[in-house]
């Protein structure tokens, strides 16, 4: 008989700790298999405006929840993408869209036949092509309509801002509500089998003993299992990703409810504005070797566009991962397990592909090494990749500051000097498997800090010039039309959401 596991512990809660809990309590039956969360009170979690990705309509999706009660309850916002300001240089912007430029047209990708008109000086911003940034920039929203193929509506794709404490705490009503047990305490001592190693039991402070055959470290930067009990070691990306501290503060609003995130380079890193519904997140992740904390407030301060409402609340981190994410019976999810800065909203998406690994490589009780050393692969993929996309961003830059001429004369890791060069020479991309940024992200990205293809594709370069020109001023004059009519962004929270 095949024998299964029978108590699985989660320790910490938060957003990935009760994420955890929500995901697994929908496929666990409480009386096959028992799931306990042990968390205090006295510990603080990190619980700032969170920025998302489309991935997370998904893992909603999965769990069966209401999107309007969910909004209601996380004072949650719409997302279709992020505006990056100052990052190239110093007065200039560009679009990170959800969804893609224009059409791709006869299997050949769209952008290729834009940059063959912007080498005749016949095109302007590819952001004019693409119906999410459209939308975007004139505040309006609407939702995804797939109901007729090639329409401008079909193309739309979002996601959202919201309070990641209250998210936090929507999702334990619905994992309690479905057999999950919270333990309040603090966690004082671990036990490990002598002979394998593997954790046994937890003791709490209040001598409470937690019994578990499987156990989730969510504890955050602490990292009480993997790290402090199991040992295992951290992966420093620092020399990449220099910044190691973050302030952040809420405003009031001061205008209408954007449906973007704005990231803004500053001296010596960037600055995030997150609007949620009842105020707008803000904070400042720099790097403490060129920039003191005095310098980061009073920058963060000045960078806000409504009344200060707070404090500004320090956090220090370390950029990098666990080189074994599942290490005994433990696997670790969140900020246990790696931190990435959330300069592309991944923080949440790491959080929910740690529980779809660990559901698609689920266990029973013998625990094969298979499903560890799998897993433990393609979350490594799932982090170098996003990690790629971040190191461009510092690495491509014109700006003159100290930190930002360090960024830019860095050693880059060889899967990103590889993208860029194949970019750089005919605007070509080949995605590995697996991969979460589409080549439309690259492309807004790397058109957007200044890397030009050299050359066309020559599929495309034969056509002549004004065919290709006159079939974008069509698609652009659709874009503009649908988007201009589309309802306001805050007027359809106002409906959605009341």
């Amino acid at each position: 008989m095949q024998e299964r596991l029978k108590q699985l512990v989660i320790v910490g809660g938060g957003t990935a700790g009760w994420m955890t809990a929500a995901a697994l309590s929908k496929l666990l039956k409480p009386n096959d298999v028992s799931i306990t969360l042990v968390e205090s009170d006295e510990i603080g979690i990190i619980g700032v405006g969170e920025a998302t990705i489309p991935d997370m309509l998904q893992f909603n999706l999965f769990l069966g929840i209401t999107e309007a009660e969910m909004m209601r309850a996380t004072q949650a916002t719409f997302k279709l993408g992020i505006e990056f300001v100052d990052w190239s240089r110093k007065g200039e912007s560009y679009f990170h869209p959800f969804g893609f430029h224009g059409i791709d047209i006869d299997g050949l990708d769209f952008h290729q036949y834009w940059l063959h008109c912007r080498s005749k000086n016949k095109s302007d911003s590819i952001g004019n092509y693409c119906v999410t940034e459209a939308v975007a920039k004139k505040n309006k929203f609407a939702f995804p309509d797939t109901r007729t193929p090639g329409a401008p509506a079909s193309y739309l794709r979002y996601a959202y801002h919201f309070d990641a404490t209250l998210y936090a705490a929507y999702l334990r009503q619905y994992a309690e509500a479905r057999g999950v047990k919270r333990i309040e305490g603090k966690v004082c001592e671990i036990s490990q089998s002598p002979d394998s190693g593997d954790i046994t039991y937890l003791k709490l402070q209040n001598e409470q003993i937690i019994s578990g055959d499987f156990f989730i470290d969510c504890s955050g930067f602490k990292s009480l299992l993997l790290d402090k009990t199991l040992g295992v070691p951290w992966v420093d990306w620092s020399h990449w990703l220099p910044c190691d501290r973050a302030l952040a503060v809420a405003c009031q609003h001061n205008g209408p409810l954007i449906p973007y995130t704005r990231s803004t380079a500053k001296t010596a890193g960037w600055q995030w504005r997150i609007p949620t519904q009842h105020r707008t997140g803000n904070g400042h992740i720099y790097c403490s070797q060129f920039m003191s904390q005095d310098q980061a407030t009073s920058i963060l301060l000045e960078g806000l566009d409504g009344e200060v409402m707070g404090t500004p609340r320090l956090i220090q981190f370390a950029t990098g991962y666990r080189q074994k994410f599942w290490e005994k019976n433990c696997v670790a999810i969140g900020l246990s397990a790696g931190f990435l800065e959330p300069l592309e909203s991944t923080s949440i998406y790491l959080i929910r592909q740690g529980i779809s690994r660990l559901i698609a490589l689920f266990p029973d009780a013998s625990m094969p090494t298979i499903m560890r050393n799998e897993y433990n692969l393609w979350m490594q993929k799932d982090f170098e990749q996003v990690r790629d996309l971040l190191i461009f961003h510092y690495y491509n830059n014109q700006r003159d500051e100290p930190f930002w001429q360090q960024c830019r004369h860095m050693s880059i890791p060889e899967t990103l000097q590889r993208r860029m060069t194949l970019f750089a020479e005919g605007g070509r991309f080949l995605r590995n498997e697996g991969e979460l940024f589409p080549s439309a992200s690259w492309v807004a990205v790397m058109l957007g800090q200044n890397i030009i293809p050299r050359s066309v594709d020559p599929f495309v370069s034969a056509i002549p010039v004004e065919d290709i020109n006159q079939k974008l001023i069509l698609l652009r004059n659709a874009i503009n039309d649908f988007s201009k009519n589309l309802p306001e962004h805050q007027d359809v929270l106002r409906q959605y959401c009341s």
